[in-house]
């Protein structure tokens, strides 16, 4: 409480509730940035749209399967909702189209974009829909890009940036900074994202940590216009199974579809997750390990637990519910680094249930997306 007054005094206004809302809406994050805004919106009842209903969003590129990463994000998404916030889900068929995502082909692009509806509905449990409190929507990039007035909040967002300063947001778009001096469209995308932000009165702009850079050149356009800033929350980032999850800035360890044995997908079966955790990265004497990052991020959060279970010859099943007991164990030999991995493809078999058991029913909408991403 006192760091959160010394970075915004305004937080000694709050009453109980207004804490808890904000403490949820916080508290599970990498990062958060300007938060006056959020507590300004939370003190004074009101919020960028001028209604009181505090709007949160998050981007997406349809691009192709899920994976776990986008659990990570979903849980952040449930606290929003639990918070009362409206929490939009932004699903940018435009902006993967400028990134070549499935050659430019935009009916794919969009037929993936009516996956990750699916997929987020299952993830989130099936909140309410709607524009309320404590409500979830999805809008398109291509529902708001019909507008002259989107087009001229773009220009604005990009009025005197510099190339330099763009280049150095490539890689949101997972590419370097060098990547895209013959194609023009690229150098619009920072700008398109910033323009979103504010397009649709967005108080809280949720990402991974990768998406920082796009947030910060938001909040420096913000600053540029006199335009209000959105809070920034960052959420973080899930190494690949193969790396030692090493933090660095270039985000070369973060887990990528592009290598499908150091990925989860969260459509692989127990059988398959259990085959790929074998190969994850856990070394006793190393406090970094993207099996770490998996219970702290995403099983102690929604499970609140971690079951070990050993084969009866080496041992008693155990329940953890802190990360540091369960490095300790793990350094002192007291569990094996391989019924630690089990029990976190067993855990997160548990937490994708919900996405398994929707796409059985309704199988139509992913086996066309796995028809393209063959």
């Amino acid at each position: 409480m006192d760091s959160l007054v010394e970075r915004c005094p305004r937080v000694a206004e709050l009453d109980n509730e207004s804490l808890e809302r904000l403490n949820l809406m916080i508290g599970s994050v990498d990062e958060s940035v300007g938060i006056g805004h959020l507590v300004n919106c939370l003190a004074d009842n009101t919020s960028a749209g001028g209604d009181g209903i505090i709007r949160c969003y998050v981007g997406f590129e349809p691009s192709g399967k899920a994976h776990i990463g986008w659990k990570v994000l979903s849980l952040q998404l449930k606290r929003m909702i639990e918070a009362k916030a409206n929490v939009l889900i932004f699903l940018a068929d435009w902006h993967a189209w400028v990134n070549d995502k499935f050659n430019g082909k935009m009916e794919d692009i969009q037929l993936t974009a009516r996956y990750m509806e699916e997929t987020f509905r299952a993830l989130l449990d099936y909140p309410p829909e709607g524009e309320g409190p404590g409500e979830l929507r999805f809008v398109w990039a291509s529902s708001i890009m019909e507008s002259g007035d989107y087009w001229a909040r773009v220009l604005r967002c990009s009025k005197n940036m510099s190339l330099a300063r763009v280049r150095r947001t490539f890689s949101i778009m997972g590419r370097s900074e060098d990547s895209s001096d013959g194609d023009l469209s690229r150098f619009f995308y920072p700008a398109l994202q910033a323009a979103d932000i504010f397009e649709m009165n967005i108080d809280v702009a949720i990402g991974g940590m990768d998406q920082r850079k796009a947030h910060m050149y938001m909040r420096d356009v913000a600053d540029r216009w006199n335009w209000y800033k959105a809070t920034c929350l960052h959420t973080p980032i899930i190494s690949g199974l193969k790396s030692t999850g090493a933090r660095m800035e270039s985000f070369d360890h973060k887990m990528s579809k592009s290598d499908p044995n150091g990925a989860i997908l969260l459509h692989d079966t127990e059988k398959k997750l259990s085959k790929k955790m074998r190969k994850a990265y856990l070394d006793p004497e190393n406090q970094d390990s993207p099996v770490y990052e998996l219970i702290q991020h995403i099983i102690l959060p929604e499970l609140g637990e971690l079951v070990i279970t050993p084969k009866p010859e080496y041992g008693e099943p155990s329940t953890w519910n802190d990360l540091d007991s369960i490095k300790q164990a793990i350094a002192s030999g007291k569990i094996h680094p391989f019924d630690a991995k089990m029990a976190v493809a067993n855990g997160l078999s548990r937490g994708l249930n919900a996405v398994t058991k929707h796409f059985e029913n309704k199988p139509e909408t992913l086996e066309r997306v796995n028809e393209l991403t063959k």
